[in-house]
Protein backbone atom coordinates (compact mmCIF):
# COMPACT_ATOMS: atom_id res chain seq x y z
CA UNK A 1 0.00 0.00 0.00
CA UNK A 2 1.62 3.24 -1.16
CA UNK A 3 0.22 6.31 0.61
CA UNK A 4 0.81 9.76 -0.91
CA UNK A 5 -0.12 12.89 1.01
CA UNK A 6 -1.41 15.10 -1.79
CA UNK A 7 -2.79 17.82 0.47
CA UNK A 8 -1.94 18.39 4.13
CA UNK A 9 -3.38 21.86 4.72
CA UNK A 10 -6.59 23.30 6.08
CA UNK A 11 -9.22 25.28 4.21
CA UNK A 12 -6.82 28.04 3.03
CA UNK A 13 -3.61 26.03 2.75
CA UNK A 14 -0.03 27.18 3.35
CA UNK A 15 1.11 29.53 1.95
CA UNK A 16 -2.28 31.24 2.15
CA UNK A 17 -3.26 33.50 -0.74
CA UNK A 18 -2.45 37.14 0.04
CA UNK A 19 -0.74 36.30 3.33
CA UNK A 20 2.74 37.49 4.26
CA UNK A 21 2.89 36.02 7.77
CA UNK A 22 6.18 34.47 8.92
CA UNK A 23 4.87 30.92 8.41
CA UNK A 24 3.73 31.55 4.84
CA UNK A 25 7.01 33.34 4.11
CA UNK A 26 8.96 30.40 5.56
CA UNK A 27 7.01 27.95 3.39
CA UNK A 28 7.87 29.96 0.29
CA UNK A 29 11.52 30.13 1.27
CA UNK A 30 11.66 26.38 1.89
CA UNK A 31 9.77 25.59 -1.31
CA UNK A 32 7.16 23.53 0.57
CA UNK A 33 3.40 23.78 0.70
CA UNK A 34 0.25 22.42 2.27
CA UNK A 35 -2.58 22.41 -0.24
CA UNK A 36 -6.12 21.44 0.68
CA UNK A 37 -6.61 17.95 2.09
CA UNK A 38 -6.42 14.80 -0.02
CA UNK A 39 -4.73 11.39 0.30
CA UNK A 40 -3.92 8.92 -2.48
CA UNK A 41 -3.67 5.21 -1.63
CA UNK A 42 -2.29 2.85 -4.26
CA UNK A 43 -2.71 -0.91 -4.05
CA UNK A 44 0.44 -1.76 -5.97
CA UNK A 45 -0.46 -5.44 -6.03
CA UNK A 46 -3.57 -4.77 -8.13
CA UNK A 47 -2.33 -1.52 -9.71
CA UNK A 48 -5.47 0.24 -8.51
CA UNK A 49 -5.71 3.41 -6.45
CA UNK A 50 -8.14 4.99 -4.02
CA UNK A 51 -8.50 8.73 -3.44
CA UNK A 52 -9.62 9.99 -0.04
CA UNK A 53 -11.37 13.36 -0.43
CA UNK A 54 -11.39 15.69 -3.42
CA UNK A 55 -9.26 18.74 -2.75
CA UNK A 56 -10.02 21.90 -4.74
CA UNK A 57 -6.34 21.54 -5.73
CA UNK A 58 -7.04 18.15 -7.41
CA UNK A 59 -5.59 19.03 -10.83
CA UNK A 60 -2.44 20.62 -9.43
CA UNK A 61 -1.82 17.81 -6.94
CA UNK A 62 -2.03 15.05 -9.54
CA UNK A 63 0.22 16.92 -11.96
CA UNK A 64 2.73 17.78 -9.23
CA UNK A 65 3.00 14.35 -7.60
CA UNK A 66 2.46 12.23 -10.74
CA UNK A 67 0.30 9.64 -9.00
CA UNK A 68 -2.17 7.50 -10.98
CA UNK A 69 -5.70 8.76 -11.41
CA UNK A 70 -8.05 7.06 -8.94
CA UNK A 71 -10.10 3.96 -9.70
CA UNK A 72 -12.40 4.79 -6.76
CA UNK A 73 -12.75 7.41 -4.05
CA UNK A 74 -14.12 8.09 -0.59
CA UNK A 75 -15.61 11.39 0.61
CA UNK A 76 -15.37 12.02 4.35
CA UNK A 77 -17.72 15.01 4.56
CA UNK A 78 -19.17 17.82 2.47
CA UNK A 79 -17.02 20.84 3.38
CA UNK A 80 -15.72 22.44 0.20
CA UNK A 81 -12.03 21.76 0.90
CA UNK A 82 -12.76 18.02 0.92
CA UNK A 83 -15.35 17.81 -1.85
CA UNK A 84 -15.18 20.62 -4.41
CA UNK A 85 -12.32 19.06 -6.35
CA UNK A 86 -14.69 16.34 -7.53
CA UNK A 87 -15.64 18.50 -10.51
CA UNK A 88 -12.10 17.99 -11.82
CA UNK A 89 -12.93 14.43 -12.90
CA UNK A 90 -15.00 15.86 -15.78
CA UNK A 91 -13.48 14.59 -19.05
CA UNK A 92 -10.54 13.14 -17.09
CA UNK A 93 -12.09 9.82 -16.02
CA UNK A 94 -14.44 7.53 -17.89
CA UNK A 95 -15.91 6.11 -14.70
CA UNK A 96 -15.47 6.56 -10.96
CA UNK A 97 -17.16 5.00 -7.95
CA UNK A 98 -17.38 7.39 -5.00
CA UNK A 99 -18.12 5.89 -1.60
CA UNK A 100 -19.76 8.08 1.03
CA UNK A 101 -21.75 7.59 4.22
CA UNK A 102 -25.45 6.83 3.94
CA UNK A 103 -26.50 8.31 7.32
CA UNK A 104 -28.85 11.30 7.15
CA UNK A 105 -27.34 14.47 8.56
CA UNK A 106 -29.90 16.29 10.74
CA UNK A 107 -28.31 19.59 9.73
CA UNK A 108 -28.82 19.10 5.97
CA UNK A 109 -31.52 16.45 5.77
CA UNK A 110 -29.24 14.46 3.46
CA UNK A 111 -26.46 11.95 3.80
CA UNK A 112 -22.98 12.68 2.51
CA UNK A 113 -23.73 10.22 -0.31
CA UNK A 114 -26.95 12.06 -1.14
CA UNK A 115 -25.23 15.45 -1.21
CA UNK A 116 -22.47 14.16 -3.50
CA UNK A 117 -25.03 12.59 -5.82
CA UNK A 118 -27.21 15.71 -5.99
CA UNK A 119 -24.44 18.29 -6.24
CA UNK A 120 -22.55 16.40 -8.95
CA UNK A 121 -25.49 14.91 -10.87
CA UNK A 122 -24.04 16.33 -14.09
CA UNK A 123 -20.94 14.11 -13.94
CA UNK A 124 -21.75 11.12 -16.14
CA UNK A 125 -18.69 9.08 -15.05
CA UNK A 126 -19.78 9.25 -11.42
CA UNK A 127 -21.42 6.40 -9.50
CA UNK A 128 -22.14 7.22 -5.86
CA UNK A 129 -22.04 4.21 -3.55
CA UNK A 130 -23.91 4.82 -0.25
CA UNK A 131 -21.86 3.21 2.51
CA UNK A 132 -22.88 2.30 6.05
CA UNK A 133 -20.42 3.55 8.70
CA UNK A 134 -18.68 0.87 10.77
CA UNK A 135 -19.33 -1.71 8.02
CA UNK A 136 -16.25 -2.70 6.00
CA UNK A 137 -16.34 -2.55 2.21
CA UNK A 138 -13.77 -3.83 -0.27
CA UNK A 139 -12.46 -1.04 -2.55
CA UNK A 140 -9.50 -1.45 -4.90
CA UNK A 141 -8.67 -4.68 -3.10
CA UNK A 142 -8.48 -2.88 0.26
CA UNK A 143 -10.82 -3.11 3.24
CA UNK A 144 -12.23 0.33 3.99
CA UNK A 145 -14.31 1.25 7.04
CA UNK A 146 -15.89 4.65 7.60
CA UNK A 147 -16.15 5.69 11.25
CA UNK A 148 -18.18 8.56 12.77
CA UNK A 149 -16.13 11.38 14.29
CA UNK A 150 -17.02 14.78 15.78
CA UNK A 151 -16.97 17.81 13.45
CA UNK A 152 -20.02 19.94 14.28
CA UNK A 153 -22.37 20.99 12.90
CA UNK A 154 -22.05 18.46 10.04
CA UNK A 155 -21.58 14.72 10.14
CA UNK A 156 -18.03 13.69 9.32
CA UNK A 157 -16.14 10.43 9.12
CA UNK A 158 -12.67 9.11 9.60
CA UNK A 159 -11.64 5.83 8.04
CA UNK A 160 -9.39 2.82 8.25
CA UNK A 161 -7.86 1.25 5.14
CA UNK A 162 -6.38 -2.22 5.53
CA UNK A 163 -4.73 -4.57 3.06
CA UNK A 164 -6.36 -8.00 3.61
CA UNK A 165 -3.29 -9.75 2.20
CA UNK A 166 -0.42 -8.01 4.02
CA UNK A 167 -2.29 -6.63 7.03
CA UNK A 168 -0.89 -3.14 6.41
CA UNK A 169 -3.19 -0.50 7.90
CA UNK A 170 -3.73 3.21 7.33
CA UNK A 171 -6.06 5.21 9.59
CA UNK A 172 -7.33 8.76 9.18
CA UNK A 173 -9.13 10.64 11.91
CA UNK A 174 -10.91 12.88 9.43
CA UNK A 175 -11.75 16.41 10.50
CA UNK A 176 -12.66 16.00 14.14
CA UNK A 177 -12.48 17.25 17.68
CA UNK A 178 -10.81 15.06 20.27
CA UNK A 179 -14.24 13.59 21.12
CA UNK A 180 -13.99 10.60 18.77
CA UNK A 181 -16.48 7.86 19.77
CA UNK A 182 -15.02 4.75 21.37
CA UNK A 183 -16.36 2.43 18.67
CA UNK A 184 -14.60 4.57 16.06
CA UNK A 185 -11.37 4.59 18.06
CA UNK A 186 -11.45 0.78 18.10
CA UNK A 187 -11.54 0.69 14.29
CA UNK A 188 -8.77 3.28 13.93
CA UNK A 189 -6.46 1.63 16.47
CA UNK A 190 -3.16 -0.13 15.76
CA UNK A 191 -2.45 1.51 12.41
CA UNK A 192 0.94 1.38 10.72
CA UNK A 193 0.31 5.01 9.75
CA UNK A 194 -2.17 7.42 11.35
CA UNK A 195 -3.05 10.71 9.69
CA UNK A 196 -4.48 12.91 12.45
CA UNK A 197 -6.14 16.31 12.25
CA UNK A 198 -3.97 18.70 14.28
CA UNK A 199 -4.94 22.12 12.98
CA UNK A 200 -2.99 24.34 15.43
CA UNK A 201 -0.98 24.08 18.66
CA UNK A 202 -3.02 24.24 21.86
CA UNK A 203 -1.43 27.58 22.75
CA UNK A 204 -3.57 29.26 20.08
CA UNK A 205 -6.86 28.28 21.71
CA UNK A 206 -6.81 31.60 23.55
CA UNK A 207 -7.41 33.31 20.20
CA UNK A 208 -10.44 31.20 19.24
CA UNK A 209 -13.79 32.83 20.15
CA UNK A 210 -14.81 29.55 21.82
CA UNK A 211 -11.40 28.81 23.30
CA UNK A 212 -10.42 25.16 23.71
CA UNK A 213 -12.12 22.01 24.94
CA UNK A 214 -11.34 18.49 26.13
CA UNK A 215 -8.41 19.53 28.33
CA UNK A 216 -5.93 16.88 29.42
CA UNK A 217 -4.81 16.28 33.02
CA UNK A 218 -2.53 19.31 32.77
CA UNK A 219 -5.29 21.56 31.46
CA UNK A 220 -4.01 21.58 27.86
CA UNK A 221 -6.88 21.81 25.33
CA UNK A 222 -7.09 18.86 22.98
CA UNK A 223 -9.75 20.53 20.82
CA UNK A 224 -9.45 23.94 19.14
CA UNK A 225 -12.89 25.51 19.32
CA UNK A 226 -15.29 22.67 18.51
CA UNK A 227 -14.25 21.21 15.15
CA UNK A 228 -10.58 20.23 15.11
CA UNK A 229 -7.93 18.72 17.34
CA UNK A 230 -4.97 20.71 18.56
CA UNK A 231 -1.51 19.32 17.94
CA UNK A 232 -1.48 18.09 21.51
CA UNK A 233 -4.89 16.48 21.13
CA UNK A 234 -3.88 14.72 17.91
CA UNK A 235 -0.71 13.35 19.48
CA UNK A 236 -2.62 12.27 22.57
CA UNK A 237 -5.15 10.43 20.45
CA UNK A 238 -2.35 8.81 18.43
CA UNK A 239 -0.82 7.46 21.64
CA UNK A 240 -4.18 6.08 22.76
CA UNK A 241 -4.68 4.46 19.37
CA UNK A 242 -1.23 2.84 19.49
CA UNK A 243 -0.25 4.14 16.06
CA UNK A 244 3.15 2.96 14.88
CA UNK A 245 3.73 6.24 13.00
CA UNK A 246 1.74 9.47 13.08
CA UNK A 247 1.67 12.44 10.73
CA UNK A 248 -0.38 15.51 11.54
CA UNK A 249 -2.45 16.91 8.68
CA UNK A 250 -5.13 19.54 8.00
CA UNK A 251 -2.60 22.08 9.31
CA UNK A 252 -3.26 25.82 9.40
CA UNK A 253 -0.80 28.58 8.57
CA UNK A 254 -1.38 29.88 12.11
CA UNK A 255 1.36 27.57 13.42
CA UNK A 256 4.26 29.81 14.49
CA UNK A 257 7.00 29.72 11.90
CA UNK A 258 9.49 28.09 14.28
CA UNK A 259 7.03 25.22 14.90
CA UNK A 260 5.27 24.92 11.54
CA UNK A 261 7.68 22.46 9.94
CA UNK A 262 8.72 20.39 12.95
CA UNK A 263 8.02 16.66 13.29
CA UNK A 264 5.47 15.16 13.03
CA UNK A 265 3.75 17.89 11.01
CA UNK A 266 3.31 16.71 7.43
CA UNK A 267 3.89 18.60 4.20
CA UNK A 268 2.59 17.83 0.73
CA UNK A 269 4.30 15.14 -1.30
CA UNK A 270 5.23 12.77 1.51
CA UNK A 271 4.94 9.08 0.58
CA UNK A 272 4.78 6.00 2.75
CA UNK A 273 4.87 2.34 1.77
CA UNK A 274 2.99 0.16 4.27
Amino acid sequence: MRVSLLGTGDTTGTPTVGCDCDTCAAARERGVERTRFSVHVENERLEESLLIDFSPDFRYQFLRDEVPLPDAAVVSHIHFDHLDGLGNVFRVLDSLEVYAADETDPQTGKSVAGTVRDDYHYLDPLTVVPTTPLETVRICGLDVTLVPVDHPPLVCYGLAVEDPVTGAKLSLTGDTSYDVPEESRAVLADADLLLADGIVPASLCEYHPLGGRHEDADGVPRTFGTKHMTREGALGLAAELNAEQTRLVHLAHFYPADEAFEEPLAIDGEQYVL
